[in-house]
């Protein structure tokens, strides 16, 4: 299934060093605007996401595009046995576990190095995958998704939290200029990376979102998909799971 792919920067590197490189820029302000640009709603999208595994109690979680750990994090409420999270950033992942450490749940929660698509780990081996504003990060979105589906145990859930867009004519009104003007603006202010936030709304508008995501999710191979949106449609909830053996 055809998709535009947008990168951070117009350069020859490949999409995943590119987005590496805007991650590692922006690190030291990313939580302080994730709150800012949000409006503080992310933390409920992350809580809603949380209630979804809840019933499944899974003990073994994998946050994937982790960042500074948010989402692991909010995984926790689960009393997991473990989590892992995995980014491409080293420097987001530096702030998360200073963040991890802080709130004592740096035994519970480990940040590795990573990437959807080539990771190593086991086929089967978690109960839950969440990915958390990441999914529109992937170098190859079939390709990553197919990747986690293999590591998933047979019943195991994944989630994905992701930017969507409305389409309700006033919302998407009011959407489209603040994501266009006042988050580049807001971006760069803080951030001093010009085009780390003009990438976010590029890339949100580019993403195949709502039932275009289930769609990819469908053919990849995930069964029970389903997505739920959020806030007016600024952002959504996928889950889909892997089929259980006979």
């Amino acid at each position: 299934m055809k998709h535009d792919t947008v990168t951070p920067y117009n350069s020859a590197n490949e999409k995943k060093e590119q987005v590496e490189q805007m991650f590692d820029n922006i690190a030291n302000r990313y939580d302080l605007l994730n709150s800012i640009l949000s409006l503080g709603i992310h933390k409920g999208w992350r809580k809603k996401c949380v209630r979804i595994l809840a019933p499944k109690t899974p003990k073994i979680i994998l946050d994937v595009a982790t960042g500074t750990g948010d989402f692991a994090i909010a995984c926790a409420a689960l009393h997991p046995e473990k989590v892992i999270g995995v980014d491409i950033s080293e420097g987001m992942m530096k702030y998360g576990r200073e963040k991890l450490k802080h709130q004592g749940l740096d035994k519970l929660i480990k940040l590795e190095q990573g990437n959807a698509e080539t990771l190593g780990f086991s086929d089967d081996s978690f109960d839950a995958i969440v990915v958390g504003f990441g999914v529109r990060n992937f170098q190859n979105l079939e390709k990553g998704l197919a990747n986690l589906l293999r590591i998933l145990k047979p019943g195991g859930t994944l989630v994905v939290l992701e930017f969507s867009y409305p389409r309700n004519g006033v919302v998407k009104g009011i959407y489209n200029f603040y994501f266009t003007y006042v988050t580049p603006l807001i971006g760069r202010l803080l951030s001093k990376d010009i085009r780390a936030y003009s990438y976010l709304t590029e890339s949100v508008k580019a993403f195949p979102n709502n039932e275009n995501f289930t769609a990819i999710m469908n053919t990849v191979g995930y069964t029970g998909t389903s997505y739920k949106t959020l806030s007016f449609g600024v952002a959504a909830i996928y889950s889909g799971e892997k089929k259980k053996t006979a």
